[in-house]
Formats: C-alpha cells, structure tokens, sequence
C-alpha cells in the first residue's frame, strides 16, 4: 500500500489569483470504465498570509454549509484574501448530489473515515487527501456541519478540546469570532475519525458548526452561517475587509463532556418529544416516551435524562429505533 494520494487537481493551490476546478478521484464503474469523481473546489491567493481550508458537505444531506460556501466563493475576490483560502462546497460529492449523510457509492461516512487510505473506497481516499495532503498546507480548517435529516441543532459552533494550549487558545478565538449564540467544547471522541481530529494531528486550528438540520435550511441557520465563516476570515486576518456584522452578543460558551450528555431511544417505535430545543432540564427528567404502534395497549417507555444541561440538539423525524439519538445536552465551560 503506497501512502500517495490517486487524487489530483487541475488547480494549482500555489498560484495567485482565483482558480476553479476540480479533484480529481479515479473511479472505475460499469458506465464509466475510466472515469473519475469531480469535487469543485475554488482556490483564492493573493500573496504569503493566512492559509485556510472551508469545507462543507462532509456529510450530503447537511445545506447551511454547502450553501454558504457556494455563495461566498462567487462573492471573493483575490483582492479580498490575505494568503489563500480553499473552498470545497461539498466535499463528500456523491453523497452531496444524493441528499444523503453517507455515500451513495461505498455507504462511507465522511467524517467516521479519517486519516482515510489512498488505496480504499471513495470515501477513505477523500478522507486520506484532506488529511496528508490539503490540511498540511493550511493554518486553519472550518469544517461546516449541521443535524443533517435526523437531528436539528441549535446553530452552533465547535471546537474540539486539545490538550496543546496554543492551539487550544487558537480554536477558541475562533469559536468567539463566528459569533453563534451557543458555542460548545467537544471532548474528543474515541476513534478520533473526524476532520477536528485530523486538524489537530496536523496542528492545524479548526473549527467546526452544528448549523440547524432537518435536512434542509432555513433563512435563520444561513444568516449564522455566512456571518459567522466572515467574522473568522476577518479575525485571522485571512479576509479582513469582507463584510460581517458585529455579534449582536458574546457567544455562550458550552462543553459536552461524555455520553452523559445524550438520550438515546430505549425501543422501536413512535417517539413523543417532553421538551423542545433550548430547555434547560434536570438529571432523571424525563425526555421522551416511545410509543409501539404494534402493542398500543402497552404504556410506552419512557427515556430519561442522565444529567442537567440545555438541550441544544433534537431528533427530528417520529419513528425511532433503539438507538437513535434523541438529544443532546450542552453545558456552560468550566
């Protein structure tokens, strides 16, 4: 197994001025014996600075992200940027083209995939060149997510909490400057697969967002979303005359710490929500009932909470299985 990338661009990420082109992913099917998959990417340079990777559609069915991209891709100018700014609207294309969180073509989930492998499917190998080949090359990422078609957040920011303190300090005056209202701390997961993960193996700031969900966007997550991504380039001094209102309020700064944090479906079946987004709730309060269509004579279950916080994330659609995530709960930093 070779560790170079089968990916390749017709951009050159090191030329001034504003580029448009593609990555290039070789990919042999039945239609298409020598085919590849186009990932748009915008590269925008003007001279040394700031060097930032914008991504979106990590997961496809996730829109605030992919929309403000495209937008503010056609909006920059290299007149604008100070250094270079890459911008990769959807950087899982084929889930992005299907509506999908996974892939359409391997079933991967982009960011359950890093470091990746040049070798594997679609999925790893994009997984692989984000992380060997388009962070290395940069001094900060913000990676835009949001609850995709199950879950609905409050529009949040992100940062992932890091043991190296400079870059710690980084990341939180980024999570500040997007100016979302919530802005929470993540411990980090387990299996470290994520793109914050793979920026902090390559000491590179990151950011990330939980921008709304329920597969689609509204006028509210948008308006977060564009302002929040120029109030960081103009803070990093990678965009500093773009643009971008003042924060209206400091942002609350949140953390969630363990899995403490999360109701999960205890059954099948039909789920009534007993609170909404932005309750603040108590240990042993409980969440939700699930409801079976199949017994209806039988009292539902009922799911608790393991612990107090503010409920920044919901479930979205009625149906559930055990399993699914119900909420999860932020609280204020310590």
């Amino acid at each position: 197994m070779t560790n170079a990338t089968r990916i390749s661009t017709d951009v050159d990420f090191d030329q001034d001025g504003k580029q448009c082109g593609f990555l290039q992913l070789p990919h042999s099917v039945h239609r298409s014996a020598y085919g590849w998959i186009p990932i748009p990417v915008i590269s925008i340079k003007n001279g040394e600075g700031p060097r930032v990777l914008m991504t979106g559609g990590n997961h496809g069915d996730e829109y605030e992200g992919q929309l403000s991209l495209m937008k503010l891709a056609r909006q920059l100018t290299p007149a604008d940027v100070r250094g270079r700014i890459i911008i990769i609207p959807s950087l899982n294309y084929p889930a992005a083209l299907a509506g999908t969180r996974t892939s359409p073509i391997d079933g991967g989930n982009l960011n359950r995939s890093f470091p990746g492998g040049p070798d594997g499917a679609p999925t790893a190998a994009i997984a692989h060149y984000v992380e060997h080949d388009l962070l290395p090359m940069s001094d900060y990422s913000i990676d835009l997510h949001s609850g995709g078609s199950s879950l609905m957040y409050i529009p949040s920011a992100l940062m992932r909490r890091v043991e190296d303190q400079e870059l710690f300090d980084r990341q939180l005056d980024m999570l500040r400057a997007f100016g979302a209202k919530l802005g929470y701390i993540a411990v980090p997961d387990a299996e470290s697969r994520t793109l914050i993960a793979a920026a902090e193996r390559t000491r590179v700031a990151a950011l990330g967002t939980e921008l709304g969900g329920a597969g689609s966007s509204s006028v509210e997550s948008l308006r977060v979303a564009e302002l929040g991504i120029r109030r960081v380039l103009n803070s990093i001094g990678s965009a500093p005359d773009i643009d971008a209102a003042p924060p209206a309020e400091p942002t609350r700064i949140m953390e969630v710490r363990d899995s403490s944090y999360f109701v999960y479906s205890p059954d099948y079946g039909m789920w009534e929500p007993y609170v909404e987004l932005g309750d603040e709730v108590a240990a042993g309060q409980p969440a939700a009932a699930v409801h079976s269509p199949q017994t209806p004579w039988r009292e539902p279950v009922v799911a608790k909470f393991a612990r107090a916080g503010t409920v920044i994330c919901k479930r979205m659609p009625g149906g559930v299985e055990r399993g699914d995530c119900l909420y999860h709960l932020a609280t204020d930093a310590r």
